[in-house]
């Protein structure tokens, strides 16, 4: 079972927690990973690229010039994907680039991403973190006492605005609810900063 340290917002440990065995000391499965990784980008592509095909094109209602004795080749229509300002051959369509990945494949690559942070000791479990009001300098103070420089995703239990607003203005930090926690973020930051109600949070949700 794995186990990590839980610190106070000065950086100072103050104890221990052992987290699920299931969840956060799981095989990581790479392939599974990059799945997950490339369904969550799929999804963020809006697909409205489009072109024109020939028959979408403007003009080329009569034949350019006659089929014979001018010395040019041979057209028959302005809208000749051959031709500047005609049609586009095969070119791009709006249409959606979501992809399925089941449920239960989600929650296995989510649980790798996890382990996987585990083992490379880039978690951090606090045993609270309340702001009074946003102030990004707080923010990046806990983050500095934590001995974090390049980036983290910060996980919390319950909606919290005033944190969400303080971490938004810092560079490679996000703020996400332990619900909405997936494969993507988590290998996205370098870092995993995790309340002690977030980390119960998802084991409840997990462990479903």
């Amino acid at each position: 079972m794995p186990t990590v340290a839980v610190y106070n917002t000065e950086g100072q440990q103050v104890g221990e927690i052992d987290l699920n065995e299931r969840i956060f000391g799981a095989e990581v499965n790479p392939a599974l990973l990059h799945q997950a990784v490339v369904t969550y980008r799929a999804a963020l592509r809006r697909g409205t690229a489009s072109t024109k095909t020939r028959a979408e094109v403007r003009g080329g209602g009569r034949k350019p010039w006659r089929q014979k004795g001018t010395g040019m080749a041979r057209h028959g229509t302005r809208r000749s994907p051959l031709w500047r300002g005609g049609g586009i051959v095969f070119g791009p369509k709006p249409r959606d680039y979501t992809l399925e990945l089941p449920k239960k494949a989600r929650k296995v690559a989510l649980c790798s991403a996890l382990s996987a942070k585990v083992r490379d000791g880039s978690i951090r479990v606090l045993e609270s973190w309340t702001l009074a009001e946003p102030k990004t300098k707080m923010v990046a103070s806990v983050l500095s006492n934590l001995k974090i420089s390049d980036g983290a995703l910060i996980v919390i239990g319950s909606a919290d605005r005033n944190l969400q607003l303080s971490s938004r203005n810092l560079p490679d930090v996000s703020t996400v609810l332990a619900e909405n926690l997936n494969a993507y973020d988590v290998l996205r930051h370098e870092n995993l900063v995790l309340t002690k109600e977030a980390v119960d949070r998802i084991e409840e949700v997990l462990a479903r």
